[in-house]
């Protein structure tokens, strides 16, 4: 069932999880400043020579409030040796604009995530059972900031180098403009890389 008091900011989880909660939700993509910030530049579309040292603009998330990340969050025990372990079940998705690495142009992705946590006592049991499981497994915190968790998770299911599949225009570049292109690589998604084949990653801010 759907509690109309949950406070997705400071969600207890412990509660959720033991009531079999779930709540659901959106956000502009503007109030996630980090996934904003990862967005192609309104200003997006000169040649690669006249950007290079010019700063970055806008983003395209600046001031619209249109555009949203709608999300969805489950909680559940398992009884598991005789106790019962908390579960979140967290789904999310958004279409957002990157910029092609390529052509430098606008380029629509939709991103989606659908993961599941798993929270135990500490730190150091979470970092014992990530070495073991394929599960994701969270320390369980006092509260939870589910707005800060979407991010992250959304952060992480960003391309790691976007492109079209086939460029409006392709942008002539000089000799040494393809190696800076290739540097723009999502610094985000890359850090899925070092991680375990999971459906997808993550980790919230706690309080």
């Amino acid at each position: 069932m759907t509690s109309p008091a949950l406070d997705p900011l400071r969600l207890h989880v412990a509660h959720f999880a033991a009531d079999a909660l779930q709540a659901q939700g959106d956000w502009a993509i503007a109030e996630l400043p980090r996934l904003a910030d990862s967005e192609c530049p309104v200003d997006d579309g000169s040649p690669l020579k006249a950007k290079v040292d010019a700063p970055r603009g806008p983003s395209r998330a600046a001031g619209d409030l249109t555009r949203r990340v709608r999300w969805r969050a489950v909680g559940s025990t398992r009884p598991v040796g005789g106790e019962h372990q908390i579960w979140l079940h967290l789904q999310a998705d958004a279409d957002v604009i990157l910029q092609c690495q390529r052509c430098l142009r606008p380029l629509d992705e939709a991103v989606h995530v659908d993961r599941h946590f798993r929270f135990v006592a500490d730190e150091e049991t979470a970092a014992a059972l990530d070495d073991e499981i394929e599960d994701e497994v969270l320390a369980l915190p006092k509260t939870l900031n589910l707005r800060d968790l979407v991010e992250d998770e959304m952060l992480l299911a960003l391309p790691l180098v976007p492109r079209h599949e086939v460029c409006p225009e392709v942008i002539p570049m000089q000799f040494g403009d393809v190696e800076e292109v290739e540097e723009k690589a999502n610094p985000f998604a890359s850090l899925a890389l070092l991680r375990k084949d999971k459906d997808g990653d993550g980790g919230p801010d706690i309080v």
